[in-house]
Parts: structure tokens; sequence; C-alpha cells
């Protein structure tokens, strides 16, 4: 027979056990994982991915469209936690405040192979415009415009304007929905246009277009071929290890990333959606995604996943 204070030990310890086991996962204060993209589509998917993951896992992700300024001061203040859209080298300008003060930290690569510079339609190239230097000789022909995005994300337009010395010129701001509506409509009636182009991306099925040369200063070599990072606030990942392992896993390809994007920009799906039906389409990738990933309250994650999502 078992003396009493030990009996007594072993029932604490049991239930601290019991409770350990509980929270093995993230502490409560993970639960939340706010996120943030520009409105950007490929952002918006790839967000909306990981915002149906982490929610199967029993975290309450949260997602907000912010500017990209806000984005990093919103971490840079702990008001957000996780970014899945650092373009590199083309947002360098943007992180590099935040990397210097070590408010904002890169969790890891999430897509190689992107691009990211200006681009013309495919009339407009063989008529001479292959370089950004052979813009200014067609000023009129683009009526002195640049269309670009949203205001506060078209710096690199304002800076190639200023360097290559295009008087009169100016950058038409608006939306990436805007702009692509303008370039739509400039296509179908072969009118020149110069706008920001990038891949991954439906439009570059959608439309016929080049991009140009002559922009290493601004976007890299290339024609801008870019890693798109995911980071996080200051201490995140130390903080938060199962939630920060799942970012770390959540990687793409450019493939992906178009058939994601179709279904928010030709199918009208949200991101949630999209995230839910690329998944769906594609369950094999959440081995690698969920590898080493628990539930928020220590569960295996691949499994709660799969069965959350009906895999």
């Amino acid at each position: 027979m078992k003396p009493i204070h030990r009996i007594v030990a072993s029932c604490i310890g049991l239930a601290a056990c019991s409770v350990q086991a509980a929270h093995a996962g993230d502490p409560a204060e993970c639960r939340v994982v706010r996120m943030a993209e520009p409105g950007w589509n490929d952002l918006a998917f790839t967000t909306g991915v990981a915002d149906v993951l982490f929610n199967a896992l029993g975290y309450e992700a949260k997602s907000d469209v912010l500017g990209i300024n806000v984005i990093y001061e919103g971490m840079k203040n702990s008001d957000l936690d996780v970014f899945l859209g650092y373009w590199d080298p083309a947002m360098v300008t943007y992180f590099d405040p935040y990397k210097q003060d070590g408010s904002v930290e890169t969790i890891g690569v999430n897509l190689t192979g992107a691009k990211y510079t200006f681009a013309v339609p495919t009339y407009a190239w063989e008529a001479g415009v292959k370089d950004f230097k052979d813009l200014d000789k067609f000023a009129d022909e683009f009526d002195r415009k640049m269309y670009g995005i949203e205001p506060g994300s078209n710096q690199l337009m304002l800076d190639a304007i200023a360097d290559l010395g295009l008087k009169g010129w100016e950058v038409v701001e608006s939306s990436e929905a805007g702009m692509l509506s303008e370039v739509g409509y400039k296509i179908k009636e072969e009118k020149f246009v110069v706008f920001q182009g990038w891949a991954p991306h439906p439009m570059n099925a959608m439309y016929d277009f080049r991009y140009l040369t002559g922009g290493d200063k601004y976007f890299g070599p290339d024609f801008g071929a870019a890693t798109v990072s995911t980071q996080a606030r200051k201490g995140y990942a130390e903080a938060c290890p199962n939630a920060a392992r799942l970012l770390k896993n959540l990687t793409f390809d450019i493939d992906f990333e178009n058939v994601g994007m179709g279904y928010l920009i030709n199918d009208g799906m949200k991101p949630a959606e999209a995230g839910a039906t690329a998944i769906k389409a594609n369950p094999d990738r959440l081995d690698g995604w969920l590898a080493g990933v628990e539930t928020f309250d220590g569960k295996p994650g691949l499994e709660a996943v799969k069965e959350k999502l009906g895999l």
C-alpha cells in the first residue's frame, strides 16, 4: 500500500500532466492570429490558405486589408502578428527600417520564382517599347501615364519617373482590380499602356503582354525576379512556436498560386473560400505544411485538419 503522501503526489503529478497535455500547443495568448495583406490577390489567396489552416487547428485567425506601411507599423507596435507578403527586392525600402530596429523578423521564404516589373502589351513591345528607356519615345501614345495599384504601393514607379526624366508623366493609382480593368480595356482597343506586371498572377494567361528590361535598379535583375517571405512581429516565433512552425512550413509555388488567384479573380470567391478550395484540390500538400504541427490544444495537426475539411 502506498503512503498517503505518495498517492497525493502522484495525483498532483497526474493533474499537472493533464494540464500540460491540454495545453501542449501554444499558450493562450497565441490563439488569435492577427494577419494582414495589402489587397493583392496573391497575398489575399496565401493568407486565405493560412486562415483556413489556423482555424482548422483551433486557432482564431483574423486578416485585415491594410497598406504596406500600416502593416509594418502594426507589426512593430504588436498590433499585428503575421505578414505573408514580403516581396524581395521590390519591398526592401519598405522593410529596411523595421529590419534595422529589429521590430519585424523574417520567418522564411514561402515562394520562389516570382517576378515584378513594368509591362506593356505585346503590340507595344513589338512597336519598340522593350526597355524602360523606350517609354519616353512613345510618351504621346502612353498619354504620359503609368498604371499602378493602390496608393502606397507604387513608389518604384515614381522613382523610375524621376530617375528617367519622364517629364509630365504620372502614376494612375487605383487598385489591382482597377489597374487590370484599365489594362484589359486598353488591350481590347489596342492602345498603349504601361502597368505593374507580376507573377504569380492570372494576368499572365489573361492578357498578351511582355515585361520590360531596364528595371534592375528598381525591381532587381531578371525582370524583377523575386522571392516572397513570411514575416512576423519581433518575438512571435518564440512566443508561439507551434503557429510559427506552420508558418515556416507554409510554402507555395507559381502554378498553385495562379490557380488559387483565379478562384478570387475569375470565380469571385472570398480568400478563405479560395484557400479551402485549393487545399481540397491538393490535399497532398498538407503532409508538408503540417509536419510537426499540433492543434492549439496539442493534438496531431494533420489528422485534425483533414477531419475539419472532410478529407
